[in-house]
């Protein structure tokens, strides 16, 4: 594919092309296949690795580069950098059908392994196959967004299996170790974030192991972090408290 510009000729292959309307008017900008969905999920953040030239087209095949007053009435801005940025951000992927379905079909298996990763069965504490969370997906009719990371998608597929099958978030195991001063106001302020206290020992500071959402990490982090003026700790033990062996149908 060759892209014509008014100084010169730039010859670009693999090429991704980006669209946006806006304005009433169409733009195009020219990416490298298979980066833009990694700029999307924040995988990549080098955008000279994922633009093939930071100009701005109305039609990327035929080289048509957009004028600078159409970009301002559009965007408010001739900065055709930042323009690029909102184009890939929120524009549309031109991809053919059978690349669409692969990239979704991909994606698919990516959310359902990312489920497999963060997820157990509550009553079990094993992890799910992902072949049984693939299965759980298409029985409930999941349908995969391009545009979205499936880092997020996963946690909304989490949310929506939680209605029909038992599964959670695995549960994070961690070693807190709070000042004598603190320990007993806060453990009262920690308590509504602790799932399972699993062990208690008061010597001249309070250490407690116990399990918690991964959810509520940070506000535990920065609980202790900033209630004990750094002198409380927080470790963690294991990411993840499950059982070995996969959970069977």
């Amino acid at each position: 594919m060759s892209i014509f510009t008014p100084t010169n000729q730039i010859r670009l292959t693999n090429v991704a092309v980006v669209r946006m309307k806006k304005g009433g008017k169409r733009f195009e900008i020219a990416c490298y296949k298979n980066k833009v969905m990694n700029w999307r999920s924040g995988a990549e953040k080098d955008l000279d690795e994922v633009l093939q030239t930071h100009s701005v087209f109305v039609n990327v095949s035929k080289g048509q580069v957009a004028k600078k007053d159409d970009l301002t009435k559009a965007f408010g801005t001739d900065d055709q950098t930042e323009i690029c940025k909102q184009i890939l951000t929120k524009g549309e992927l031109q991809v053919s059908e059978r690349e669409r379905h692969t990239q979704l079909d991909m994606m698919f298996k990516d959310i359902a392994t990312i489920v497999v990763e963060k997820c157990v069965n509550p009553e079990t504490k094993r992890p799910y196959t992902v072949i049984l969370i693939e299965r759980a997906m298409k029985e409930i009719h999941y349908s995969v967004k391009a545009n979205k990371s499936t880092k997020q998608q996963a946690l909304e597929v989490i949310r929506q299996l939680k209605e029909t099958m038992p599964i959670q978030r695995a549960h994070m195991r961690l070693r807190l170790v709070l000042p004598a001063k603190e320990a007993k106001q806060l453990k009262e302020k920690l308590k509504p974030l602790l799932q399972v206290v699993e062990s208690e020992d008061f010597d001249e500071q309070l250490e407690m192991v116990c399990l918690v959402d991964p959810g509520c990490f940070r506000e535990i982090d920065e609980l202790i972090r900033c209630e004990t003026k750094g002198r409380g700790s927080l470790e963690v033990v294991s990411l993840k408290d499950v059982e070995e062996g996969d959970e069977k149908l």
